[in-house]
Formats: structure tokens, sequence, C-alpha cells
């Protein structure tokens, strides 16, 4: 006779065995259980709401909200608009104004304050925000880059082959707040120019520093080549973008040269836009320099923040590249 032990016995190891096989036919997905809940969405920072709110998000419970503000407003735009796709309460927090305010303060810094708030308040209705994205503006975290190609013909051996060479150069404009840019055009990939295109650069490195103006859309700039006959070039582009804010391309409307005069300059650090922003495109102020107006090399900037200068394509070779389109 079976004793009561062995029946409950067998019945549970039946029990058992038919949970364990129900793991595999029937997985949990905890995720179900959130179907038809309704989440309620998290006070954003500095909410009138009297209701005490506790976050379940750990970084929310051990991060202060005025610890977080003060991290968010050491970033930059572009972080800000990555950090806002984090979670609900970073988005409310990130679309406090004085994100956005400093942001484009410190982008127009040229035009002054009265300028900034009355462009605000007549097309943009008062939102910082709304004139970071929709304002042409020169971005300042990178290098806007031209790379430029064409064919040279090489010396034919034997008479049976025409060999022919594909160059390639790149033109660099490095742009900063207060109206100064850097300029170089050399061979070298973006990798390499970016590591010392800056104010400390040396006279080996050939960086040229210029001045430019921004007027809505348009991008006026000048710099001079120094050396026994002075010569301007001056810059004529577009400033858009591949998408809303990205101010990522620049069209190279026009590209001149012309002489000037010894005595019209006084010094580097002379603002040389200011001296030839009235001139014409033929117009030169040394007869050994003639005025030309540029018609190759026209390729449009793209522009590489200095996250990417390592992995952008524009490091490629000409044997992986042989021709770029910027798009």
């Amino acid at each position: 006779m079976t004793s009561d032990y062995t029946v409950e016995l067998a019945v549970e190891l039946e029990t058992a065995a038919r949970l364990r096989a129900s793991q595999f036919i029937f997985p949990q997905r905890p995720w179900l259980d959130l179907y038809g809940i309704n989440v309620r969405p998290v006070a954003p920072f500095g909410s009138a709401s009297s209701k005490q709110f506790v976050d379940p998000a750990l970084i929310h419970r051990v991060l202060p909200d005025e610890l977080l503000f003060e991290i968010l407003s050491k970033t930059t735009p572009y972080t800000l608009g990555r950090a806002a796709c984090v979670c609900r309460k970073w988005r409310y927090t990130i679309r406090n104004p004085v994100f956005w305010r400093n942001a484009c303060l410190k982008a127009w810094q040229v035009s002054g304050l009265v300028e900034n708030y009355k462009v605000l308040q007549l097309k943009y209705d008062g939102s910082w925000r709304k004139m970071w994205l929709l304002r042409p503006r020169i971005r300042t975290d990178g290098i806007y880059v031209s790379r430029n190609t064409y064919i040279r013909a090489g010396v034919a051996e034997w008479k049976i082959t025409n060999p022919v060479h594909l160059v390639c150069y790149f033109r660099y404009m490095r742009f900063y707040p207060s109206g100064r840019f850097l300029y170089k055009n050399s061979s070298q990939k973006v990798k390499d120019v970016a590591k010392y295109l800056n104010f400390h650069a040396s006279k080996a490195d050939c960086v040229f520093k210029g001045n430019y103006t921004l007027s809505e859309d348009k991008v006026e700039a000048a710099l001079l080549y120094p050396g026994t006959r002075p010569t301007v070039l001056r810059f004529r582009l577009r400033l858009r973008g591949t998408t809303q804010g990205a101010n990522n391309r620049m069209d190279l409307l026009a590209l001149l040269t012309s002489g000037m005069d010894d005595n019209e300059v006084n010094g580097p650090d002379e603002d040389i836009l200011g001296v030839v922003e009235r001139w014409e495109e033929d117009e030169t102020h040394n007869p050994d320099v003639p005025a030309i107006s540029h018609k190759r090399g026209l390729t449009p900037f793209v522009f590489v923040s200095f996250e990417e200068v390592e992995t952008s394509v524009l490091n490629l070779p000409v044997e992986k590249m042989d021709y770029y389109v910027p798009g």
C-alpha cells in the first residue's frame, strides 16, 4: 500500500516538471505587465506643483536637481540635445531657457546684447531655443573642411602610356565667436591639421589669421598673406545645414585675391576685413598683384566636429575615395 508521503512527492515532482517545461514554452515577458498602465509624467525642474513626487530612478534620487542643473549648464548645446533624449525629466529640465540663452549670446556675441534681444523678440517669439535652431550661425566646436581634387597630367614613358595623377588638397577654416578665424590650405588630412589649427600655431604650420562677419546666412571673411607682396584673400560664403539647426555646410560663392599696399596695414592683428570690405572684385592696390576671381577649388565646406576628426571619411586617401560629394 502506497503511503500518503509517496503520493504527495509524485505530485510535486510532476508539478515541478510542468513548470520547468512551461518556462521554455511560455518565456517570461515582464514588460507585458505594463500594458494598460498609465505612467505618471516626471515633474520638471522648478515645477510649481505642490504634490510631493518620489522619482523611482536611482540617479534622480541620488543626484539633486540643483546639481543636475549645474552639470547641464557646463555642457555644449549639442550635448544638451543628446541628453534630452535620455529621459522625460532631463528633457523638461533642458527646456529651461537659461541654457539656450547662454548658448545664443555666446554664438552671436559680436552682434551685442541689445541686438540679440531685438532679434529674439521680432523673429523668434521670445524663445531662445527657437532662435538657436532657426537662426543661421557659424559653428565653433569644430572645423569647416573643403576637399578639392583635380587631375594633373604625368610624364609619358616610351610614348606608350599617358599617366595622370589625381591631386587632392583641403581648405580648412576654424571660426571663433569673437569674429576671428584661422585658415590653412594643405594636403594633410583632417586628423593631422586639427592638432595645431589654433592661435598658438607656429609659422612653419602656415596657419593664417583673419576676420569674418555674419549677416543672415552670408559670411564675409578676409585674411592677409604676408610677404614682400602682401596679398589679400577674400571669401564669400553662404551658410546652410543638412538638417534644422545643423549649420554644417558652407557654399563657397567667391574666392578673390588682390594686392594691398604696405601702408594700409599697421600690423598682423589689424581687422583686414574692415579695410577691404568696400573693395570691388577687380580692385587691387598693388600693381604687381593683380585681382583674380578664382573659378576652381570652390567645393563646399563640410563641418567636422572635434569629436569626429579621427573618424571622418575625409581622412580617406584618394585610392579609397577619389571624389567627395558634400551634399
